[in-house]
């Protein structure tokens, strides 16, 4: 009698410890990290929401948390393309240049080049600033024209090239114009000729350049032939004050 009750008792005492070690754990227990695949596709959801802040944020998570997940080098590209999206292009800069150089031979380069280009293109603002950024585009644009022929990303690139080259020859003309509107005629027509040699591809400001210095030199010309009369009547003068 006193066995048929002791083994209830016993059985009750377990059900209630297992179930009080559930208890325990969910209570005192810090809960299951996310996988790889989770927090990758947790960023996902949040690239197609268009947040991209939020998709930064796992993308960054997944490559802290687990660095060595075949998830990782597709969230390194999907950071740089958040980036872009969000018009972070330094940053995007960056995380397509640092997947180039983790991953040279990964199918997504010819991609990563043409996106390094847009993104260095697209810092440029105003054809009053410098162009260095334009000339490293064309750069990444070139190598991309040059070692994928036959990606699909080359025709654009060309189109990039080409406005890149036009953004280029415009800059240089504001400053030709900047030296001929001071009067500096010479600084002006160097730059004139400049446009016109550097530039041929980009004709309308390439003609408009030449026109310019023509024009150029000739009040250039006239300049020096004025400070040479100036120079010779100071030296008569000053012959004529010893006398």
């Amino acid at each position: 009698m006193r066995k048929s009750f002791l083994r209830p008792m016993a059985l009750a005492l377990a059900v209630f410890a297992f179930s009080g070690c559930g208890i325990i754990d969910m209570v005192y227990l810090p809960p299951a990290e996310d996988t790889a695949q989770e927090i990758f596709e947790a960023g996902n959801d949040a690239m197609r929401e268009k947040d991209y802040v939020g998709a930064v944020a796992y993308y960054n998570k997944l490559r802290d948390a687990y660095p060595f997940s075949p998830y990782t080098i597709e969230a390194e590209l999907a950071l740089a393309d958040a980036y872009y999206l969000d018009g972070e292009y330094e940053l995007a800069v960056e995380s397509y240049k640092d997947f180039e150089s983790l991953h040279p031979r990964h199918e997504a380069v010819p991609y990563v080049l043409f996106q390094t280009g847009n993104a260095l293109m697209n810092q440029f603002r105003s054809v009053d600033r410098a162009t260095t950024i334009l000339e490293e585009a064309c750069e990444y644009y070139n190598r991309l024209i040059q070692t994928y022929p036959g990606s699909p990303y080359v025709a654009q690139a060309q189109e990039n090239v080409a406005l890149c080259r036009k953004r280029m020859a415009e800059h240089e003309l504001y400053i030709a114009d900047v030296f001929w509107h001071m009067g500096n005629y010479g600084p002006a027509w160097r730059r004139y000729e400049f446009i016109v040699r550097e530039f041929p591809d980009v004709p309308e400001t390439a003609d408009h350049a030449r026109e310019k210095s023509v024009a150029a030199y000739h009040h250039y010309r006239q300049q020096q032939a004025e400070a040479t009369r100036e120079r010779r009547e100071g030296s008569w003068k000053q012959w004529f004050k010893w006398l």
